[in-house]
Protein backbone atom coordinates (compact mmCIF):
# COMPACT_ATOMS: atom_id res chain seq x y z
CA UNK A 1 0.00 0.00 0.00
CA UNK A 2 1.22 3.48 -0.80
CA UNK A 3 2.59 5.65 1.98
CA UNK A 4 -0.04 7.62 3.91
CA UNK A 5 1.55 10.95 3.04
CA UNK A 6 1.23 10.17 -0.65
CA UNK A 7 -2.39 9.10 -0.25
CA UNK A 8 -3.25 12.13 1.88
CA UNK A 9 -1.73 14.85 -0.29
CA UNK A 10 -4.44 15.06 -3.01
CA UNK A 11 -7.22 15.17 -0.41
CA UNK A 12 -5.49 17.89 1.62
CA UNK A 13 -4.73 19.97 -1.47
CA UNK A 14 -8.28 19.67 -2.81
CA UNK A 15 -9.75 20.78 0.52
CA UNK A 16 -7.22 23.60 0.76
CA UNK A 17 -8.15 24.92 -2.69
CA UNK A 18 -11.84 24.92 -1.80
CA UNK A 19 -11.51 26.81 1.51
CA UNK A 20 -11.29 30.59 1.77
CA UNK A 21 -8.71 32.29 3.98
CA UNK A 22 -11.39 33.29 6.48
CA UNK A 23 -12.73 29.73 6.80
CA UNK A 24 -9.33 28.04 6.95
CA UNK A 25 -8.88 28.01 10.73
CA UNK A 26 -12.35 26.63 11.48
CA UNK A 27 -11.77 23.97 8.82
CA UNK A 28 -8.46 23.07 10.49
CA UNK A 29 -10.30 22.59 13.80
CA UNK A 30 -13.08 20.49 12.27
CA UNK A 31 -10.68 18.32 10.29
CA UNK A 32 -8.40 17.86 13.30
CA UNK A 33 -11.29 16.63 15.44
CA UNK A 34 -12.47 14.23 12.72
CA UNK A 35 -8.88 12.98 12.40
CA UNK A 36 -8.69 12.32 16.15
CA UNK A 37 -11.84 10.23 15.92
CA UNK A 38 -10.54 8.41 12.82
CA UNK A 39 -7.28 7.60 14.60
CA UNK A 40 -9.14 5.19 16.90
CA UNK A 41 -8.07 1.64 16.09
CA UNK A 42 -11.46 0.12 16.93
CA UNK A 43 -13.24 2.54 14.58
CA UNK A 44 -10.87 1.76 11.73
CA UNK A 45 -11.38 -1.95 12.31
CA UNK A 46 -15.14 -1.38 12.25
CA UNK A 47 -14.83 0.67 9.04
CA UNK A 48 -12.81 -2.07 7.33
CA UNK A 49 -15.63 -4.59 7.86
CA UNK A 50 -17.28 -5.22 4.47
CA UNK A 51 -20.73 -5.48 6.11
CA UNK A 52 -20.51 -1.90 7.40
CA UNK A 53 -21.82 0.80 5.09
CA UNK A 54 -20.20 4.13 4.29
CA UNK A 55 -23.17 5.89 5.90
CA UNK A 56 -22.65 4.02 9.18
CA UNK A 57 -18.98 4.96 9.40
CA UNK A 58 -19.72 8.53 8.32
CA UNK A 59 -22.42 8.81 10.98
CA UNK A 60 -20.11 7.60 13.73
CA UNK A 61 -17.25 9.92 12.80
CA UNK A 62 -19.40 12.98 12.22
CA UNK A 63 -21.36 12.59 15.48
CA UNK A 64 -18.28 11.78 17.57
CA UNK A 65 -16.63 15.13 16.84
CA UNK A 66 -17.02 17.92 19.38
CA UNK A 67 -17.87 20.62 16.84
CA UNK A 68 -20.36 20.60 14.00
CA UNK A 69 -18.63 19.68 10.75
CA UNK A 70 -18.99 22.06 7.82
CA UNK A 71 -20.11 20.90 4.38
CA UNK A 72 -16.58 20.83 2.93
CA UNK A 73 -15.26 18.66 5.75
CA UNK A 74 -18.32 16.40 5.55
CA UNK A 75 -17.80 15.97 1.80
CA UNK A 76 -14.11 15.19 2.30
CA UNK A 77 -14.94 12.73 5.08
CA UNK A 78 -17.50 10.94 2.92
CA UNK A 79 -15.05 10.65 -0.02
CA UNK A 80 -12.27 9.42 2.26
CA UNK A 81 -14.54 6.73 3.73
CA UNK A 82 -15.91 5.71 0.31
CA UNK A 83 -12.36 5.23 -0.96
CA UNK A 84 -11.32 3.19 2.08
CA UNK A 85 -8.81 5.81 3.23
CA UNK A 86 -10.03 6.49 6.77
CA UNK A 87 -6.57 5.63 8.11
CA UNK A 88 -5.15 8.52 6.07
CA UNK A 89 -7.42 11.15 7.69
CA UNK A 90 -4.91 12.13 10.43
CA UNK A 91 -2.26 12.67 7.75
CA UNK A 92 -4.73 14.62 5.60
CA UNK A 93 -5.37 16.84 8.61
CA UNK A 94 -1.65 17.38 9.21
CA UNK A 95 -0.98 18.23 5.57
CA UNK A 96 -3.96 20.59 5.44
CA UNK A 97 -2.68 22.34 8.58
CA UNK A 98 0.73 22.69 6.93
CA UNK A 99 -0.82 24.24 3.79
CA UNK A 100 -2.84 26.72 5.87
CA UNK A 101 0.28 27.65 7.86
CA UNK A 102 2.31 28.12 4.67
CA UNK A 103 -0.34 30.46 3.25
CA UNK A 104 -0.34 32.55 6.44
CA UNK A 105 3.47 32.53 6.73
CA UNK A 106 3.51 30.70 10.05
CA UNK A 107 4.46 27.30 11.43
CA UNK A 108 3.42 25.08 14.30
CA UNK A 109 6.00 24.81 17.05
CA UNK A 110 6.11 22.33 19.88
CA UNK A 111 8.10 23.47 22.89
CA UNK A 112 9.14 20.63 25.16
CA UNK A 113 10.08 21.82 28.63
CA UNK A 114 10.82 20.24 32.00
CA UNK A 115 8.61 22.89 33.61
CA UNK A 116 5.45 24.79 32.66
CA UNK A 117 5.97 27.94 30.60
CA UNK A 118 3.07 30.37 30.77
CA UNK A 119 2.10 34.00 30.28
CA UNK A 120 4.89 36.52 29.79
CA UNK A 121 7.61 33.88 29.89
CA UNK A 122 5.95 31.97 27.05
CA UNK A 123 5.48 35.17 25.01
CA UNK A 124 9.17 35.99 25.51
CA UNK A 125 10.27 32.49 24.46
CA UNK A 126 8.01 32.56 21.38
CA UNK A 127 9.31 36.00 20.37
CA UNK A 128 12.90 34.72 20.62
CA UNK A 129 12.02 31.58 18.64
CA UNK A 130 10.25 33.60 15.93
CA UNK A 131 13.48 35.56 15.41
CA UNK A 132 15.52 32.35 15.41
CA UNK A 133 13.28 30.51 12.92
CA UNK A 134 12.45 33.68 10.96
CA UNK A 135 8.68 33.12 10.86
CA UNK A 136 5.52 33.46 12.91
CA UNK A 137 5.02 30.49 15.25
CA UNK A 138 1.92 28.91 16.74
CA UNK A 139 3.46 27.42 19.84
CA UNK A 140 2.22 24.81 22.25
CA UNK A 141 4.06 23.59 25.32
CA UNK A 142 4.47 19.98 26.42
CA UNK A 143 5.98 19.09 29.78
CA UNK A 144 8.75 16.49 29.60
CA UNK A 145 10.43 16.13 33.03
CA UNK A 146 13.25 14.00 31.55
CA UNK A 147 14.75 17.13 29.96
CA UNK A 148 15.83 18.24 33.47
CA UNK A 149 15.96 21.89 32.37
CA UNK A 150 16.02 24.07 29.25
CA UNK A 151 13.78 23.51 26.24
CA UNK A 152 13.59 21.45 23.08
CA UNK A 153 11.74 23.10 20.18
CA UNK A 154 10.43 21.30 17.09
CA UNK A 155 9.28 23.41 14.13
CA UNK A 156 8.48 21.21 11.15
CA UNK A 157 11.65 19.22 10.54
CA UNK A 158 13.89 21.67 12.43
CA UNK A 159 14.92 20.99 16.03
CA UNK A 160 16.52 23.36 18.53
CA UNK A 161 17.59 21.48 21.65
CA UNK A 162 18.97 23.51 24.55
CA UNK A 163 17.91 21.06 27.23
CA UNK A 164 20.15 19.89 30.04
CA UNK A 165 19.58 16.31 28.88
CA UNK A 166 20.94 17.12 25.40
CA UNK A 167 23.98 18.86 26.85
CA UNK A 168 24.69 15.89 29.12
CA UNK A 169 24.47 13.59 26.08
CA UNK A 170 26.95 15.82 24.22
CA UNK A 171 29.32 15.67 27.18
CA UNK A 172 28.97 11.88 27.32
CA UNK A 173 29.83 11.56 23.63
CA UNK A 174 32.80 13.91 23.99
CA UNK A 175 34.16 11.99 26.99
CA UNK A 176 33.79 8.55 25.41
CA UNK A 177 35.23 9.53 22.02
Amino acid sequence: MAELATLARPYAEALFKSVSITDAQSTVTQLSEAAQVAADEALRSFADNPRVSVDQVFGIVSTATKTQLGERVKNLLRVVIENGRLAALPEISAQFQHLVNARSGSSDATIYSAFAIEGDALAEVVAMLEKRFDRKLKARVEIVPELIGGIRVVVGDEVLDTSVKARLEQMKVALTA
